[in-house]
């Protein structure tokens, strides 16, 4: 059997917030080219740890009595593609759900992930409008997190993609951009999550909650200090747009 090395970042056994409705095992995967400043895991950009797939495998293994899915986060996992299709294939042979937090900058891989049929649910982060996105992350990304956005909704469309949300990092200053990222990603799922940086006081449930009410649409909302909640935003303003 030929052996598959993998970066590795770290492994979390039992996790019930990296999946609304899962309880899942995580897998973080070392490395992104990216270097987004507010970063949650900024200390696995970077550095090495090669292990063998069989040894994830076998952590994974030691989770299922707890789990019905596996999340595959980073860094950016889409990064190692060969180690993450053969993780992502060995977890399914276990009839276990596979998850994965991305950036999009590796299309190619969502692609084989979705082709193969071994991907239930993708997270996407959208940094931010297209016309910022290659200044902000300090590389030529914007046409790959797009391809990227338009394979996920069109695998979710015909139902080669059970699950597909769409992240957006919230920061002072930045407000304005969440209707433009919201209209790209059409009808899949928004999740507004606080973004926390030294610098800049995050905002606060209510704060996010008065951003969602410009989208009228129900959309997730994820601050550290309440979690993940589902808010479906003021009633009286979604029924004055209807008229």
């Amino acid at each position: 059997m030929i052996s598959i090395k993998l970066n590795f970042g770290g492994f979390v056994p039992l996790s019930t917030v990296d999946w609304r409705g899962r309880s899942a095992c995580t897998v973080f995967l070392r490395g992104c080219p990216v270097r987004c400043t507010y970063c949650q895991n900024s200390s696995i950009l970077s550095g090495k740890d090669e292990r063998d797939c069989e040894e994830i495998i076998e952590m994974i293994r030691g989770s299922l009595f707890a789990i019905s899915g596996v999340i595959f986060s980073g860094g950016e996992p889409t990064a190692q593609k060969e180690a993450l299709l053969f993780l992502a294939r060995a977890t399914k042979t276990m009839s276990l759900a596979v998850g994965v937090h991305t950036n999009g900058v590796y299309p190619g891989t969502l692609e084989a992930l979705i082709k193969e049929r071994l991907i239930d649910h993708v997270a996407l982060d959208i940094k931010a409008r297209w016309a910022r996105y290659n200044n902000l992350l300090k590389g030529d990304y914007v046409k790959d997190v797009q391809k990227s956005l338009a394979l996920c909704k069109e695998a979710h469309e015909n139902g080669h993609l059970p699950e597909f949300e769409v992240v957006i990092t919230l920061f002072r200053g930045y407000d304005d951009e969440v209707p433009i990222i919201a209209q790209e990603a059409g009808g899949v799922d928004i999740v507004l999550q606080q973004g926390v940086t030294e610098d800049v006081r995050p905002f606060s449930e209510a704060e996010m909650e008065k951003i969602a009410d410009g989208l009228l649409r129900s959309v997730k909302i994820r601050t550290r200090e309440g979690g993940e909640i589902v808010y479906e935003g003021d009633r009286s303003r979604r029924a004055a747009s209807k008229r």
